[in-house]
């Protein structure tokens, strides 16, 4: 944890939440991967704590579902298994569509405007290097979407599933992928800005569900299974497309 910002932190939330925010943190940007062991000590130790805030924030990331818990060998950042993820974007294509609808029906010039901005920095980092940009920028712009709704129970639903769905989505923005992810996040900000619920669901939904399909296609029928095969680093995912409106 940065010292410097330990004691306005703490105005705020407990050691051990702070501690979890943290990981939570590490775990989502990418900084431990996918199947990683995580040592208790060695976190402590960077974190500058004791080992009970890092191991009460182990179980807190376990229940988000962030965290495997495994008896006898460790703690390491959760590997999802095929079927898994596609009942993860199952759900997720649902409530996409539902934002979708929502914000269609809502949504002002400026939020619209706020939208295009977000993709418009996206662009700009297309022919760049730096992936955890584009990355945090992408996350931006399905964060506020939801946001822009008004309803924080929705807001609330959506959070957890987003965090476990990034598990599966970091390494989609690599390559061609971010041509394609700002294309269709360009039809997605058409579709609200046409006030037309109908159509902005359909587009959000098509959005997530080709996305599965992409995932699909390059993990394959494997079994993904880590208490049998090892905790290694997951296959790339590739970024969700839709087809042309």
């Amino acid at each position: 944890m940065n010292l410097s910002s330990d004691l306005r932190v703490l105005q705020t939330k407990s050691l051990p939440q702070a501690v979890q925010d943290e990981i939570e943190r590490l775990i989502v940007n990418g900084t431990f991967q996918i199947g990683q062991k995580l040592a208790e000590a060695e976190l402590a130790q960077r974190l500058g704590v004791s080992r009970g805030p890092v191991r009460e924030a182990f179980r807190g990331l376990e229940e988000m579902g962030l965290l495997r818990l495994s008896r006898n060998r460790g703690v390491f950042v959760r590997e999802i298994k095929l079927d898994e993820a596609f009942e993860l974007y199952e759900v997720r294509a649902g409530l996409d569509a539902l934002a979708g609808q929502m914000l269609a029906e809502r949504a002002t010039d400026e939020q619209i405007a706020e939208l295009r901005e977000i993709v418009g920095q996206m662009k700009a980092l297309q022919g760049d290097d730096d992936l955890d940009a584009y990355f945090q920028a992408n996350i931006r712009f399905h964060d506020r979407i939801v946001e822009m709704t008004s309803n924080r129970k929705f807001a609330e639903m959506n959070s957890r599933l987003m965090k476990e769905t990034r598990l599966l989505r970091r390494s989609g923005v690599q390559g061609g992928g971010r041509e394609i992810s700002d294309r269709e996040h360009g039809a997605i900000i058409d579709a609200i800005a046409s006030r037309n619920p109908e159509r902005a669901a359909a587009v959000m939904r098509s959005h997530v569900l080709n996305g599965w399909e992409r995932y699909k296609a390059e993990v394959g029928p494997v079994e993904r299974d880590g208490e049998q095969h090892g905790d290694g680093p997951a296959p790339a995912a590739q970024e969700p497309s839709i087809p042309s409106n």
